[in-house]
């Protein structure tokens, strides 16, 4: 079951990479392993998959205890008193949205002597229920960034509403995709747009999506 899911978002990533002429190769798959076990894991890394996302510290433990050497991305909202448990285990934070958070993330990166690659998360959509940024006050909060020599920034992050024809998610995508164009623009370099779950990732990807963050389409 997961190997023929697994094929079907493959073919549907890159078809929808082609209508809109970009390399599919360019988009990568975070499998999202937050309701799944070890063996799930271990079956989608056989498949290829080494890109995993989970959203809960303490939940996500024994699995990247087990897989230390995978790629895993931490997607949800992140409390500043969790960032000893997430560092240095995850290769990117794809929630950052703070001032404090990001204070937290030099301190212990300090303590360990790393570097962090992070997104920085924007609400574009305005939902009272999501965290992030609103757009109006990214390019200052970037701007605040530059003082935490530990933080690579790597680009934007969002979540659109859950809305019944994927269709109406696309003026989300793309109002990100425009706000990482515009602060790029200002001198920042943001490569990565990670936005597009099951449910609207054909959307994100022909509005430019890197990253998408799939769950049930691949362990349903």
């Amino acid at each position: 079951m997961l190997a023929d899911n697994y094929k079907k978002v493959i073919n549907e990533i890159t078809n929808a990479a082609r209508r809109v002429g970009r390399n599919p190769d360019a988009i990568k798959l975070v499998a999202v392993t937050k309701t799944v076990g070890i063996s799930e894991v271990e079956h989608a890394a056989a498949l290829g998959i080494r890109d995993f996302g989970e959203n809960r510290v303490q939940d996500a433990q024994e699995k990247i205890e087990r897989f230390p050497t995978y790629n895993w991305h931490f997607i949800g909202h992140l409390q500043s008193n969790k960032v000893k448990q997430v560092l240095p285990a995850y290769r990117m934070i794809h929630s950052l949205d703070r001032v404090s958070l990001a204070e937290e993330l030099q301190k212990q990166a300090d303590k360990l002597d790393i570097t962090v690659d992070v997104l920085v998360q924007v609400n574009v959509s305005g939902e009272l229920s999501k965290f992030g940024l609103p757009p109006g006050k990214l390019a200052a909060f970037l701007m605040k960034l530059y003082a935490y020599d530990r933080l690579i920034v790597k680009g934007l992050m969002t979540m659109a509403p859950l809305v019944d024809d994927p269709e109406d998610a696309r003026k989300y995508f793309m109002h990100l995709r425009q706000l990482r164009d515009n602060n790029a623009r200002s001198g920042r370099e943001l490569e990565e747009l990670s936005m597009g779950m099951t449910n609207d990732f054909i959307i994100a990807v022909e509005e430019g999506a890197t990253m998408i963050r799939i769950g049930s389409a691949l362990f349903n």
